[in-house]
């Protein structure tokens, strides 16, 4: 393999060197070692036809026909190094509840939500020159493409694998990327043609990049986002250039929590639009044997119980259906979900809270943003008319400082033709308030807030996950989190039925565990929207009157007992807002209970306490009760090197067992039950000379148990069970650890 690939190297340096037009013979040669047929030749007469028409990249060979259509297209020349180590992409979710349509006076393009729906929006296309980044990943937003592939055309015998996930945003290419480190592989699709073209979520927190760090995928995250200053604020303001009414520390910056989230994890958040972490998690699970599919719908499915799950698929540029049998089918396909509909789950919904309109834009405000720092501004214009178009609008950060998202809020109860886009063009330009700073609409989309969670998440060997069961507004920055936690959960245990670890009835614990998480963002995120009016009502935007609405805002600057009130009463609001932009419990306090955990030798049910109990949206509180997140505590060895996270000790597709000094006979367990239940299960002691040394004695105030104790973890790394103290002899600790994990995995 590594000689073929040095001979199509050669040959596309000859075919960038001699241009576009010329080769036509070393292209057909290419065509033969890629499988490509010679109809997708571009070289040929007449206007180019994309590579990604007819290509399924599955493959590194693939990799360099990809980087050909990108040379040969914008005729650059790169070293070998630089090239994508993978180009399999997919469509992109709408994330927290989002359900994108595009106005039609973008143009009436018919296109694909990534879920497996038709939607109507303009792709992205994106002209400028890559800037390659390592790895491959490029900062400019080029969505991740392809097509029909010769190997997977229709025919009557379905296709077998082992998972079939509809669906490749962030919880379907997060799915995929967790179950390939377990050595599971399988199929996804998405009905669009790439992967996200719009930037729709963005806040990573720290529990989905612990999550991410799995795989090793946290680096690479944080590479492509954005940390510390980008993030400090959020803002309210009449314009980006003009005055200020408030700004609020956010995501970890306030210096009073900064410790609170150093504390709680070896992560910290990031922003990282949907747009790069999209094909980050394509790039992993494809280049660890998962296969990807666009250009492919989702058309119905047929569980045949222990045989499996038959599911009907479209390729969208035939028309030709087919089928492919798998053992597990996941609807991973957003808000509207085509599994979900016939899998007929009930829905816990209450009314939405209207619709939104994203703006995406390219404008530089560099100069604007160096006293203004923050990826989130609200912008909010009480003593001007209101405009049908935006009353209101949120002005937040995609690529600091030159690419933003104008979210706006069209007035409630107008019906008005759809606007141009000069209507859009100048409302964007009024809430930059510079009109010499050149603004370009790339793209403009509409969704709906929503309110929706489902009651259950599986039934039978059919599992829907992500914004297919919990929809919402975008606040507390929720959304791909959650998605990627609901992958995270459900991974391990689809991997150990499939080994032969676990019994299948393991699985029903993910609904059990995860569809409560779902309900409670849910919950949140909607209040946190709604704690926002208590902002506007203060700054004068519900009044209809303009003269009302200019007398309240002018009230804030009095002298007067009344200004002094409203005053009070806005910076109570600003303050409000803090269980938004600083919500590390909602984030982290997540407590699973039911048959995946054991929690029947704790003496008393958990319950959260101190600051946490107080205000568990606000504060996160460490414990190794069964059924919580393992804490994070900073080790090292005796003799001090890197330090490690206890969080890196678990996962990795493993149970993990934690003891200390006198807690020897566990370790032995360990090893018994690994041989009994044929498993991987690793052990470590963590105190004064053990295998790990509990450097600030935080450990020692985290554990739970005593030095000689024993705390088992699962793969996903939540406490399954936890015992006080090493028992009389080593069979004892077996017989006890054998009972737990035979009652956790059903065997």
């Amino acid at each position: 393999m590594q000689k073929k690939l040095s001979c199509v190297y050669m040959l596309s340096t000859r075919i960038i060197c001699k241009g576009f037009w010329a080769r036509r013979e070393v292209w057909l040669g290419l065509c033969n070692f890629g499988k490509i047929p010679p109809s997708a030749d571009p070289t040929g007469p007449g206007r180019p036809t994309p590579i990604r028409s007819y290509v399924m990249f599955t493959g590194a060979k693939h990799v360099i026909i990809l980087f050909l259509e990108s040379c040969c297209y914008e005729g650059a020349t790169r070293k070998m190094s630089s090239l994508p180590p993978t180009v399999n992409g997919n469509a992109g979710h709408s994330t927290n509840g989002e359900s994108e349509t595009s106005p039609p006076v973008v143009d009436n393009n018919t296109s694909h939500n990534g879920n497996g729906g038709l939607e109507t929006k303009t792709p992205v296309i994106n002209n400028s020159s890559p800037n390659d980044l390592p790895g491959g990943i490029s900062e400019t937003h080029h969505p991740v493409v392809n097509g029909s592939s010769p190997q997977e055309l229709p025919g009557d015998v379905p296709t077998k694998y082992d998972v079939l996930i509809i669906g490749t945003g962030p919880a379907g290419a997060s799915l995929a990327s967790f179950l390939t480190s377990h050595g599971i592989t399988g199929l996804m699709i998405s009905s669009a043609a790439t992967s996200a073209d719009t930037p729709r979520a963005h806040i990573t927190n720290i529990a989905a990049l612990e999550a991410l760090r799995d795989v090793g995928l946290d680096e690479e995250c944080v590479r492509l986002g954005s940390l510390g200053d980008c993030m400090m604020h959020t803002r309210w303001c009449h314009s980006m250039a003009g005055e200020e009414y408030a700004r609020i520390y956010s995501w970890g910056n306030d210096p009073q929590r900064k410790g609170d989230y150093e504390a709680a994890s070896p992560c910290a958040p990031c922003d990282l639009p949907q747009t790069l972490l999209e094909p980050a998690l394509i790039r992993y699970a494809t280049t660890h044997g998962f296969k990807c599919r666009f250009d492919t719908s989702f058309v119905s499915y047929q569980d045949n119980g222990p045989s499996g799950v038959v599911t009907t698929l479209v390729d969208n540029l035939s028309g030709k259906e087919f089928k492919v049998q798998s053992k597990y089918l996941f609807g991973a396909d957003g808000a509207r979900s085509r599994v979900m509909k016939q899998l007929a789950l009930p829905l816990i919904a209450k009314p939405g809270s209207g619709v939104a309109i994203n703006v995406l834009v390219k404008a530089d405000l560099s100069h604007l943003i160096e006293h203004r720092q923050g990826n989130l501004h609200w912008v909010m214009q009480p003593d001007r008319p209101h405009c049908d178009l935006g009353w209101m609008a949120i002005v937040r950060m995609v690529k600091p400082w030159t690419e933003w998202m104008f979210i706006l809020f069209p007035k409630p109860g107008v019906e008005r033709p759809e606007p141009s886009r000069e209507e859009y063009q100048a409302q964007v330009k009024n809430l930059i308030g510079d009109d010499s700073i050149p603004v370009e609409i790339v793209n403009i989309s509409r969704w709906t807030i929503n309110d929706i969670v489902a009651s259950q998440y599986s039934q039978d060997n059919v599992f829907c996950l992500g914004d297919a069961v919990h929809r919402h507004p975008p606040f507390n920055g929720l959304g791909s989190n959650t998605c990627i936690q609901d992958a995270f959960n459900l991974a391990w245990k689809i991997a150990y039925v499939l080994k032969g670890y676990a019994s299948p009835n393991l699985l029903s614990t993910y609904s059990v565990e995860r569809q409560p998480v779902g309900q409670s963002i849910i919950s949140r995120a909607n209040t946190s929207f709604h704690e926002h009016a208590r902002i506007w009502k203060v700054l004068g935007m519900f009044p209809e009157e303009l003269s009302d609405r200019v007398a309240m805002l002018n009230e804030l600057t009095a002298a007067t007992p009344e200004g002094q009130s409203r005053r009070k009463e806005l910076q109570a609001a600003i303050k409000g807002t803090s269980h938004e932009f600083h919500g590390l419990g909602i984030e982290m306090n997540q407590f699973y209970s039911g048959p995946g955990i054991f929690a029947a030798d704790e003496p008393v049910p958990f319950a959260l306490e101190g600051r946490a109990a107080e205000d568990p949206v606000l504060h996160y509180m460490p414990s190794t009760y069964p059924g919580k997140r393992l804490p994070h505590v900073w080790l090292n060895k005796k003799c001090p090197g890197t330090p490690i996270s206890t969080v890196d000790l678990a996962g990795k597709g493993k149970f993990t067992l934690l003891t200390g000094i006198g807690g020897g006979a566990w370790k032995l367990a360990a090893a018994a039950v690994e041989k009994e239940l044929n498993i991987e299960m690793n052990a470590y002691s963590i105190g004064f000379g053990q295998d790990w040394v509990d450097v600030y004695a935080d450990w020692d105030g985290l554990r739970g148990v005593n030095e000689s104790g024993a705390l088992l973890v699962r793969p996903d790394r939540f406490v399954a069970w936890r015992c006080n103290d090493v028992l009389s002899d080593e069979t004892a600790c077996v017989d006890k650890l054998v009972q737990v994990m035979r009652s956790i995995l059903k065997n």
